[in-house]
């Protein structure tokens, strides 16, 4: 058991606990960034055909400039996931936005039976629809913009 003495905290300091949840709040922050640069740059090169599958066809804009686009935003989101930490807040909403507006991608995937990304039957594409609300969660929790829609009536 860590007593306070014994790590020497001053009023107002952060205790252990607190520490080790800032920590590996940073650290899945940082990997969100770097998955998101991953997939921005698969958008933009090796696997521009699987996500191009994944553009609903009701979308009043040319399949390709879409995964474009959406891979620059990635790429961008990704980026200041990891070096914008001042900007954490503003920027895990705007990530968890992104993930909400490419969602109907995922619903058209499954609804049109499109194969992508090894999602070759009903029950993948289905249950990939649940990873969605994940990454929307993951952004807000992993850069704290979770407490914009949780905030106590007495800070209000």
């Amino acid at each position: 058991m860590i007593n306070k003495e014994d790590v020497n905290l001053q009023p107002g300091q952060p205790g252990v606990g607190q520490e080790i949840y800032r920590i590996v709040q940073t650290t899945f922050r940082i990997l969100l960034g770097a998955f998101l640069l991953f997939a921005g740059t698969s958008h933009l090169t090796v696997a521009r055909a699987e996500f191009l599958a994944q553009v609903p066809t009701w979308l009043p804009l040319h399949g390709d400039l879409v995964v474009v686009l959406s891979g620059i935003a990635e790429i961008v989101l990704g980026l200041a996931l990891i070096f914008l930490v001042k900007q954490r807040v503003l920027v895990g909403l705007a990530a968890a936005a992104f993930f909400v507006l490419i969602f109907p991608g995922n619903i058209s995937q499954y609804v049109n039976r499109i194969d992508a990304f090894g999602l070759n039957t009903d029950q993948a594409r289905f249950n990939r629809l649940f990873f969605q609300p994940v990454l929307v969660l993951w952004a807000l929790w992993s850069t704290g913009a979770w407490r914009v829609f949780f905030k106590k009536k007495a800070e209000s």
